[in-house]
């Protein structure tokens, strides 16, 4: 009997062994996803500033698609639970609020330029305001790259200011002005997800152990 005990104690722990594991699978994926699309920014980014006159014509629609991916993307981030929980804390409604600004360009893809900078100013000044949060919070947690998001944090919050400030009226310029905030907030969010998301081999995020803390 007590052989059979062992046996189904065993079988027990194996199986919450299978579903930590499971656990961090969404995890990787987000994290594997934000990587894969703040590299693709940056390489857009490049692209635009140093093709800006041949970038004009589509603009419009290559960021408003861009702006959902990346709303999606963040949206994931959100619901998966990695050790520090820091690069997503924000982006339910960030992730939101890429998604909507992304559909309006796309339903206006030959706006004014000046519409455009707007709509992709905001989502970028509020991404660097909310990632100056993450770098305070990162450096609490004694996360050594800390200083690296903010510095990236602030350039590209002070970029998006600019677009939305709309400093020149030439469409060339405005395109090479989004193109270097683009790489800047792919550069900000490629080091939030290297520095900052920490996935623990067999770690189920939603259980909390209580046996070594006292609950007061």
């Amino acid at each position: 009997m007590l052989r059979y005990e062992k046996r189904g104690a065993a079988a027990r722990e194996e199986m919450l062994f299978m579903r930590k594991v499971r656990a961090t699978g969404p995890l990787w994926a987000v994290k594997t996803g934000y990587i894969a699309v703040s590299a693709l920014f940056c390489v857009l980014g490049v692209v635009l500033f140093i093709m800006a006159e041949r970038c004009v014509p589509w603009i419009g629609r290559a960021l408003g698609i861009g702006m959902v991916v990346c709303g999606i993307i963040k949206l994931g981030g959100y619901f998966s639970k990695d050790l520090f929980r820091l690069a997503f804390q924000y982006d339910l409604a960030f992730g939101i609020l890429l998604m909507a600004v992304g559909i309006i360009t796309l339903c206006h893809p030959g706006e004014a330029m000046t519409f455009l900078c707007v709509m992709f100013g905001i989502p970028v000044l509020a991404d660097g305001l909310f990632k100056i949060q993450v770098a305070v919070d990162a450096r609490r947690f004694g996360i050594p790259q800390w200083w690296l998001v903010l510095l990236l944090a602030v350039l590209t919050g002070v970029i998006g200011l600019l677009l939305v400030l709309r400093p020149t009226e030439g469409a060339q310029a405005l395109v090479m002005l989004m193109g270097a905030s683009l790489f800047l907030d792919g550069a900000l969010n490629l080091s939030v997800a290297l520095c900052a998301v920490k996935v623990v081999s067999h770690q189920q995020p939603d259980v909390i152990e209580t046996d070594d803390y006292e609950i007061e």
